[in-house]
Parts: structure tokens; C-alpha cells; sequence
């Protein structure tokens, strides 16, 4: 594992495996392993971009690091402490320390109640006082950049990305250390998304907040990040620090993910190779065995298809490849 120094967050082995589906006869299929040992570990104050095409598993080990998920197997330390098998009794004075923002903003809002109570609620949680709740919501409002006199309209009354601002003071009610960003700008304009982007960088700079940035879209990983972890098929096959994995991709997965992202050069784009993978990602519920990207990656070889590479050290960042590098 990739160590930040003073972790905030350390994940080990963090595994979620789902009951296969039933069908039609009752026989319920192979169960899915969602996510298949993930660790990583985030310092106070840094970004992990966390990416990977849909379905990898990324959004599920999101939900776990806040406990909306209950882990098959694995820890999640928050500040020295295991929070992955705290009752949630035990729990409840820590997840004022970590929150969400997530992805589709106004289906994460109540629209049966106003700014007031949705970015309140939190705080009336901790035992705040309806009045005190309500001046913190309104001097939130403001920190996001929302007028704070709208602080009692309903969620249908604001844009998509004024609606994303609100699920950001929600986020930052009650002083976090810890957002987890679950695709927080994929449902937004382009124009939009880079104000959000823009957001989130400031609040991090002004109030000191980690971030673990959950993304397909590696353009936007790559501003808001630190160092970068990049999932396939629920695991991470290459993490490292930012400049290191997108400057100089190890593992072929990332090498295709890269080739992908428009360059702003159209003369560079023109020269530059396009790596198209070959099929589909296995389904979860049957990965193949080896390495699971060896099916559809340009350098398989013999022992790819029956040895599970694990994350080493390769040019100063982790990968999981036999054959890391060109």
C-alpha cells in the first residue's frame, strides 16, 4: 500500500461481496465480490482520486468508508480507530467527522423540505438548538457561493448545481475532516461541473478538508487530486501520486484509460496512440482467473491468466502487474 504520512484514513483488505441474484426457478446465482481487497491510506488535508470504468467498485467502497455499506470483510481506520465494526451507537459521535457528497444532487435532497432543514438536520442531530442550526445552515449557504436568503426555498427551486452546492453545506454542517465525493460533478454541465470543481478545491485549502474523489472521468481526477488509485474489477491496480501515474502509466489498464482522455492539442491528439481494450470487463460474479484484466490487456501472457499479480513498488508507485512499465 501507497502510505501517506499522517493517515487520516487507512483501508485494509476492504472486501464486499453481494448474494448472487435469483431467478426465476429460486436458485440464487454466484455471489459478486463488488470489491476484492482494496487499501489505500489518505493524510489530513489530501485528495485520492479514486477511478475506474462503472461497476469496478469504486462508488460501493465509498459507501463503505462511511458506513452506508457494512464491509464483508476488512478495516477501515478513521484517525487510529476501526470504524468498520463500531456499533452505531459507537459510531454516531464520529460520522460528524466524515460525510458524503453524492452524485445526483437533487435525488440526495428531500424535496419535501427546505435548504433550512436539509443542511440543519445534522447539526439538530449533534443537539444544536433549531435556531443556532439555522444561522450555521444560512452562513453555509454562503460558503458554497448561495444566496443565504434562499435558505427556505425547496430543492426543485434551485439548478443542478446550485443543488450540488447544497449537498455540499449539508456535507460541511458539522465540520468534517473527511468528505467522500461519490461522482460529485458526472450529473452536472461542463460549464458547472468546473465551478463545483473549483468549490470543492477552495474548501479544501480554507478548511483543511481530505478527500477521497470518486471519478470516471480522469480529466477532473486530475485536477482535484493528490495521488490517484485506479480500480478494475474491484481491485486497485495502480496507485501513486498524481504527476507519477498520469505522466507515466505502469499498468496497461491505466495506459487505455489515459489514451482516452482528450488532449486540448489537436496536433498532439492527432499523434497520440488510442489503446482500445478488446471486449468487456468479466462480470464480477465470475472473474477469470490470474489477473482479472488479462482477458482484454495487449500484454498477456502465460502466467497473467493463472497468477494474481499483487501491488508492488514500480517506478515509485504500486501496480499490479506482472509486467509493469512499456
Amino acid at each position: 500500500m501507497t502510505a501517506a504520512p499522517q493517515a487520516l484514513l487507512s483501508v485494509r483488505d476492504l472486501t464486499m461481496t453481494f448474494p448472487g441474484r435469483r431467478s426465476a426457478t429460486g436458485r440464487r446465482g454466484a455471489p459478486v465480490r463488488a470489491v476484492d481487497g482494496v487499501s489505500f491510506d489518505l493524510g489530513e488535508g489530501e485528495t485520492l482520486g479514486l477511478v475506474g470504468e462503472s461497476g469496478c467498485g469504486k462508488s460501493t467502497t465509498g459507501r463503505m468508508l462511511v458506513r452506508l455499506l457494512e464491509p464483508t470483510a476488512g478495516s477501515v481506520e478513521f484517525d487510529g480507530r476501526d470504524i468498520s465494526r463500531l456499533s452505531q451507537g459507537a459510531l454516531r459521535p464520529l460520522r460528524r467527522h466524515i460525510q458524503m457528497v453524492f452524485q445526483d444532487p437533487h435525488s440526495s435532497l428531500n424535496p419535501r423540505q427546505t435548504v433550512a432543514r436539509i443542511v440543519s438536520d445534522p447539526l439538530l442531530v449533534q443537539g444544536w438548538t433549531a435556531a443556532d442550526a439555522r444561522r450555521r445552515a444560512a452562513e453555509l449557504m454562503e460558503l458554497v457561493g448561495l444566496i443565504p436568503e434562499h435558505i427556505d426555498r425547496y430543492p426543485h427551486e434551485f439548478s443542478g448545481g446550485q443543488a450540488q452546492r447544497i449537498g455540499i453545506a449539508r456535507s460541511l454542517a458539522t465540520s468534517p475532516r473527511l468528505i467522500v465525493a461519490d461522482e460529485p460533478v458526472s450529473a452536472l454541465d461542463v460549464s458547472v461541473q468546473a465551478q463545483i470543481v473549483n468549490l470543492m478545491e477552495r474548501l479544501r485549502r480554507e478548511l483543511g478538508l481530505a478527500y477521497v474523489f470518486i471519478a470516471h472521468d480522469l480529466s477532473v481526477v486530475k485536477r482535484v487530486s493528490d495521488r490517484v488509485a485506479v480500480m478494475y474489477l474491484g481491485r486497485i491496480v495502480e496507485i501513486g501520486e498524481k504527476h507519477l501515474l498520469y505522466d507515466d502509466p505502469q499498468h496497461p489498464y491505466t495506459r487505455a484509460l489515459l489514451s482516452a482522455v482528450p488532449l486540448p492539442d489537436p496536433a498532439a491528439e492527432r499523434r497520440r496512440e488510442r489503446i482500445v481494450l478488446l471486449g468487456d470487463p468479466p462480470s464480477p460474479a465470475a472473474p477469470p482467473p490470474g489477473c482479472t484484466f488479462h482477458p482484454r490487456c495487449p500484454k498477456v501472457q502465460e502466467i497473467c491468466r493463472t497468477e494474481r499479480p499483487l501491488l508492488r513498488v514500480a517506478a515509485s508507485r504500486e501496480v499490479a502487474c506482472h509486467f509493469p512499465g512499456d
